[in-house]
């Protein structure tokens, strides 16, 4: 291995620890991770040191060889000695070299993006910062029921049998209720096409190196189903797939070790997946219903871009998201989400959180996230501008529509007195049906 190719496999640039180690560990701080920058400083000035004796080593032994076949008799005997002597001190230190390389890989992978300034400092959904609450609360004049009752009443939701299925947190959507997910759906997908998304249906089952790539690996991978096949004795053997929980694993991957085209970007893609995660540690946690379940469906938008246009396309990828939840006549309210609560990708996140009538709570529809440099620099994702060097890209994702949980706003707070729901207008055209009844 040399120090390159590591170079090249890790997830933050390492020129931060070996020009700002003051600036990265506040960085760390700001999180809430007590984080040992001056070992890491030192642990990477000694593999480089002892890699640069390795080399050194080995310009030595290639002169050795030289001067060898220049040599006769008793000296060309003895050179011969020095050159073996030459080449197993090589060998201890490039051995030596390898073991603290593998050493710094492992404290320095799992380190996550450093926040943006702008990222609020805090630990839990209580320390995120409201930006902006757009939209009425709705007023009924009648007992408001929530997604469960409703479904279960209009014939729309059966969890029950879910359960029977599946076991926890699994579902069957029925009836009219699919119709209004695939116009969502296609909805969406129309208004992102408006805005510049290639429209993609990305595989589900993805590698390691995609989810390593992007951060999901390994922090989150109690999160994440891995997919094993059976031999004949019954044993079960991994697969090396896993089941993504977002389509913004396959679509980061899409561009892996890819030179962009600068005049391509931003480059958009607009990826619909059904999505797969365990909620491990959300044991009771929002057990009642569709909220938090294991098997959802999604539409996710992707960008690449510029480092210098990245916060800009933030910008434009919330902005989506808020016209898309407004035109469905949710009300929301945007979040800049703290340090503490931000994925180990995210340099910077937004959530937007809708209002739930049957909850008496506003909670999280949809979120959005610039993850700079930290996911390309692990898939090696460049761009270039004209005859120029490469330069490592940004990456952005946003939900479009999280289809379980808008149908849970739309359903609650489209209720009526005489116990149907009305459809949002903009999805009339896409069901045929202006209520679910």
């Amino acid at each position: 291995m040399t120090d390159d190719s590591l170079y090249h496999r890790l997830v933050l640039d390492i020129t931060l620890l070996r020009t700002d180690p003051d600036g990265l560990a506040a960085s760390f701080a700001h999180r809430g991770l007590t984080i040992d920058v001056p070992a890491l400083v030192a642990l990477d000035e000694s593999r480089r040191r002892t890699r640069a004796a390795a080399e050194e080593l080995r310009a030595a032994q290639n002169r050795a060889g030289k001067e060898i076949a220049r040599l006769q008799g008793a000296d060309k005997q003895a050179a011969i000695a020095a050159a073996a002597d030459l080449a197993e001190q090589y060998k201890a230190a490039l051995a030596e070299a390898d073991v603290l390389d593998a050493r710094f890989e492992a404290m320095w992978v799992p380190l996550p993006n450093p926040p943006h300034a702008s990222v609020p400092k805090g630990v839990t959904d209580a320390d995120n910062v409201t930006i902006k609450t757009r939209g009425t609360l709705p007023s009924f004049g009648f007992p408001v029921l929530d997604h469960v009752d409703l479904g279960e009443r209009l014939g729309l939701l059966d969890m029950d049998r879910g359960a029977k299925v599946s076991g926890s947190r699994f579902a069957f959507l029925k009836g009219r209720a699919v119709m209004l997910e695939f116009a969502l759906v296609q909805w969406a997908l129309g208004r992102l096409m408006e805005e510049g998304f290639t429209p993609v249906v990305p595989p589900v089952l993805v590698r390691d190196q995609a989810l390593f790539g992007t951060g999901f690996f390994p922090g989150a991978r109690d999160q994440v189903y891995a997919v094993g096949v059976s031999d004949a004795k019954g044993n079960i053997t991994a697969d090396d797939l896993y089941l993504v929980g977002t389509a913004e694993v396959p679509l980061a991957g899409l561009h892996a070790d890819e030179i962009l085209d600068a005049a391509m970007l931003p480059l958009r893609y607009a990826g619909f997946s059904t999505c797969f995660r365990r909620e491990s540690g959300t044991y009771g946690k929002d057990a009642r219903g569709i909220f938090r379940v294991h098997q959802f469906d999604k539409v996710e938008m992707f960008s690449y871009c510029p480092p210098e246009r990245s916060w800009e396309e933030h910008d434009a990828l919330l902005a989506i998201e808020e016209s898309l939840i407004a035109a469905l006549g949710i009300p929301y309210r945007v979040v800049n989400v703290c340090s503490g609560d931000l994925g180990d990708s995210a340099a910077k996140k937004y959530d937007i959180e809708g209002w739930f009538p049957g909850q008496n709570a506003y909670r999280e529809l949809t979120s959005c996230s610039n993850t700079t440099d930290y996911q390309a620099r692990r898939l090696r994702i460049r761009y270039r501008e004209g005859s120029g060097d490469p330069a490592m890209a940004h990456t952005l994702n946003g939900t479009a529509v999280a289809v379980g949980r808008t149908l849970i706003a739309l359903l609650e707070n489209g209720q009526q007195a005489d116990g149907s729901v009305i459809v949002p207008e903009v999805l009339q055209p896409y069901t045929g049906f202006e209520r679910l009844s």
